[in-house]
């Protein structure tokens, strides 16, 4: 127990400082690093928790997919830092004051939980998994059945999210060549292929 006690602080402490640096790091393929070691962390307390299927969800997907495709769309937006960081301190009030809203917002909700008679029961009354059901088996039953419409609505988000990093990386630059997927469909077999009739004896 003094083991997995000690892992946990270590994970918990590594994720919440990873969370710190990924919105306070100067550099965004810097903040894309330390997003992905935050994963790898949040991971660490999945295994703890005794849900290894959302951990090796976690490692494969998000940091072998969405947290790469992350740093490739950020080396490829090729964003002027300079330009970027002129407006922080204009901004810095409006930005710190919304800050506070969002956080007592937070804490006002989790707040009036936690303080819910309702609740007090719930903290010291873990939801196990049923006999003969997989770790697998309960998520799947669990997300496909009662949160359905969540998971298509995170779906979406990320949909969206794909989309505009294309919009981005896609935009039209002075002296780049650049593809119209609709003019080439619409290209016909005149307009692509070329006959020459070469007399017999006289080609190249």
């Amino acid at each position: 127990m003094v083991l997995q006690a000690l892992a946990f602080y270590l994970f918990a402490a590594v994720t919440v400082a990873s969370g710190v640096m990924v919105i306070t790091a100067r550099n965004p393929v810097h903040s894309v690093l330390f997003l992905i070691l935050a994963f790898f962390n949040s991971a660490g307390l999945f295994v703890l928790l005794g849900a290894e299927f959302l951990a090796m969800i976690l490692v494969v997907v998000y940091v072998g997919a969405v947290a790469v495709l992350f740093l490739f769309v950020v080396m490829m937006l090729d964003i002027n830092f300079v330009q970027l960081r002129e407006g922080f301190q204009r901004y810095l009030p409006v930005g710190a004051l919304i800050g506070l809203v969002l956080a007592a917002e937070l804490v006002l909700i989790g707040g009036s939980y936690g303080l819910a008679d309702a609740a007090q029961p719930l903290f010291a009354a873990p939801v196990g998994v049923p006999e003969g059901v997989s770790n697998v088996e309960a998520l799947g039953q669990l997300v496909y059945t009662k949160y359905v419409y969540l998971f298509q609505a995170a779906g979406l988000v990320l949909l969206v999210a794909m989309i505009g990093a294309i919009v981005l990386t896609l935009r039209t630059r002075p002296g780049v060549v650049r593809q119209d997927p609709a003019k080439q469909s619409a290209r016909t077999i005149e307009e692509s292929v070329e006959i020459k009739k070469v007399p017999t004896g006289k080609g190249i």
